[in-house]
Parts: structure tokens; C-alpha cells; sequence
């Protein structure tokens, strides 16, 4: 389970930061009409944040390399 959290820490990260930013957003800017699709609820605009902070954390997450990948690289050039 720690090696999972370990592994997983930026995207985890990102979901949390997202998710608050969704809902301060929420809060602060809405959607006063309720015809937004993201922003008339609290529920839809926390998810959407907390998807949009996965995904922009994510891109700095660096793959672990593993021994055969390695080798297969060699092999290739």
C-alpha cells in the first residue's frame, strides 16, 4: 500500500488540489442560472476540478524504467 501512495503521490496530489480549486470555484464564481453543466452543483464542479488537477500533475509524473524496457531500447538502435 505505501509503495502504491509512493508511486501515486503527484496524481493523489493533484485530485486534492484540483478538487478544492473546484469547489472555491464553485463557491466564488458559480453559476447563478443552474443551467452550467459543471458549475451549477458543488458535487460537479469538486469532481471536474479534482479530474483537471490529476491530469495536470500527471504530466510531470517520470515512468520507472524497468530492466527489460532497458534492454529492449538497446536492442532496438
Amino acid at each position: 500500500m505505501k509503495k502504491w501512495l509512493k508511486s501515486n503521490r503527484l496524481y493523489i496530489l493533484g485530485a486534492l488540489l484540483g478538487a478544492v480549486a473546484g469547489y472555491l470555484y464553485w463557491q466564488q464564481v458559480g453559476c447563478a442560472s443552474g443551467t452550467c453543466r459543471i458549475t451549477s452543483k458543488p458535487v460537479n464542479s469538486t469532481l471536474y476540478g479534482a479530474l483537471m488537477g490529476t491530469l495536470l500533475l500527471g504530466i510531470f509524473k517520470k515512468e520507472e524504467k524497468t530492466g527489460k524496457e532497458t534492454k529492449d531500447q538497446h536492442d532496438i538502435s
